[in-house]
């Protein structure tokens, strides 16, 4: 069926058939057991009656996923500038990476459902606590990421480039930070998957708007399919932020794809 297709268009087709196939082999099975089984859609709605609630209330819907989004680019966008500028501090620091490094490994044991209504009351139902929380959750892997990318460095290169005169700032900048560049986007995917998940539960916990409103909302009315339409959602924005990260790692690291091509 892709013959007549261009190549890219369809190789992207042929990669992408496997899990949709998976996915909706999934939804039909789903969807001919409630069928079946005669359950009750108070315990679990059929994918069918989960769309028409994605219908029904796509405005609702479409109002708290814009807060959601916002406090999860926000939050992001803090996260990634606050690792980077890190990354770059310990990798000219390494007394301070040893000093600093337990520590935030110790960031990451703090539990969310104990971080978070403190967030919320320390700094109010505002953007403030989303913000904190996503990046609480999102800092460390970036920054795991980007120190090991700087440790990735080919050593003779940059024992060539000191034997030459080359300063550690331009060391640092001609080849370590390069190295780090794969290890960074890989630390941006699985980053941003945990963004969404932290902002949806800091409105859970406590906000005016936003899906984890939405779910808290549904969940008080006994309205699962609801609920499950306000999962799909969050799960569709976080598979559409997965995606453009790929887009971006493909577009700024095009000069490595050349070179490995060649």
């Amino acid at each position: 069926m892709t013959q007549g297709l261009p190549r890219p268009v369809g190789g992207r087709l042929a990669r992408g058939l496997p899990a949709l196939a998976s996915i909706a082999g999934a939804m039909i099975l789903w969807e001919v057991y409630v069928r079946v089984s005669g359950i009750s859609p108070l315990v679990l709605p059929a994918p069918s009656r989960v769309v028409e609630q994605m219908a029904a209330n796509r405005t609702l819907l479409w109002d708290n996923t814009l807060p959601t989004l916002s406090a999860t680019l926000t939050g992001f966008a803090f996260s990634v500038s606050i690792a980077f500028a890190l990354s770059v501090a310990l990798d000219f620091l390494p007394k301070a990476r040893r000093a600093l490094f337990p520590i935030f490994v110790v960031s990451q044991t703090l539990p969310l459902v104990a971080i978070a209504p403190l967030a919320v009351l320390w700094f109010g139902f505002g953007l403030t606590p989303k913000i904190l929380l996503v990046a609480l959750v999102t800092f460390f892997p970036m920054l795991v990421a980007l120190v090991d990318g700087y440790e990735s460095t080919d050593p003779e290169i940059e024992t060539l480039m000191r034997s030459m005169g080359a300063s550690r700032w331009k060391v640092f900048r001609a080849a370590r930070f390069p190295s780090a560049m794969p290890y960074f986007f890989a630390g941006l995917r699985i980053s941003i998957t945990y963004a969404v998940v932290a902002a949806i539960f800091s409105e859970y916990v406590g906000a005016r708007a936003g899906l984890g409103i939405v779910i808290l909302n549904a969940k008080n009315s006994f309205r699962p399919d609801l609920m499950l339409a306000a999962v799909v959602v969050s799960s569709t924005l976080t598979l559409v932020l997965f995606g453009v990260s790929a887009l971006l790692q493909r577009v700024l690291l095009r000069w490595r794809q050349a070179g490995q091509g060649q």
